[in-house]
């Protein structure tokens, strides 16, 4: 694999940045089932290295780290998506979820509850936790994926893209992280505390003082809120 690298300087990258691989590999690791393996992330992860290397130009504007880091991740994505475990049942409970969640926001004006989301969806409130939890672990509806085409919209793109494209990518990342910052306060605070802080959800369960079951349902809850104030977007954008 490394006989790909044609010259001295992108020889030098990868092992200057195979730490980085192992890094990013074991973050994902955290927000992941069981079945997923390390060695497997992190042989993506030296296949997305080996393309940053390879396609580096300093000139767009960002550093190699972060260039290759959005190229890792990226690659170790993908290949959580050949992967996906996902049953069809458990993404159709999630459309569901983020459906009712839409409507119910609409028609309120305000932030939709637990409760009102389990009338609205005629279950209970403990199946509908667990949906929550489920939405939590899945990789279809994880920011991870989100981030990943958004990444790359925030390094300066070639003369070669049109103009439609660099505003449709840049609008997209702003109405992204506009939907984040209109979370309610708990939930903004479990995902600031897991996506930039990198704890987990036991060490968020301290400091909030709930439990690591109750942080994995409001982080699914926001993954669900989000994506259903995206709905528009995804669909016309």
């Amino acid at each position: 694999m490394y006989a790909e690298v044609e010259n001295l300087g992108e020889k030098d990258q990868i092992v200057r940045h195979a730490s980085l691989v192992k890094r990013i590999a074991y973050h994902l690791l955290n927000r992941l089932p069981p079945t997923v393996q390390i060695d497997d992330l992190i042989q993506a992860g030296m296949v997305g290295l080996l393309e940053a290397a390879s396609n580096f130009d300093p000139d767009r504007g960002a550093s190699f780290e972060t260039f290759a880091g959005i190229r890792i991740r990226g690659s170790m994505i993908d290949e959580i998506r050949r992967s996906d475990w996902t049953p069809r049942s458990v993404h159709r409970k999630f459309r569901s979820v983020s459906d009712a969640i839409r409507r119910i926001e609409n028609d309120t004006g305000e932030d939709a509850k637990d409760s009102d989301v389990a009338q609205a969806l005629g279950i209970g409130l403990s199946e509908y936790h667990q949906i929550l939890i489920d939405s939590s672990s899945s990789r279809i509806y994880s920011i991870d994926t989100m981030e990943e085409s958004t990444q790359d919209a925030a390094i300066p793109s070639s003369s070669e893209d049109t103009p439609d494209e660099a505003f449709s990518s840049g609008e997209y990342q702003r109405q992204l992280a506009e939907s984040i910052r209109q979370l309610p306060k708990k939930e903004q605070l479990v995902m600031s505390l897991y996506y930039d802080d990198e704890l987990n959800f036991r060490e968020i369960g301290g400091i909030l003082d709930v439990t690591e079951s109750r942080i994995c349902q409001l982080h699914g809850q926001a993954l669900l809120r989000v994506k259903s104030r995206m709905s528009e977007w995804n669909k016309h954008g």
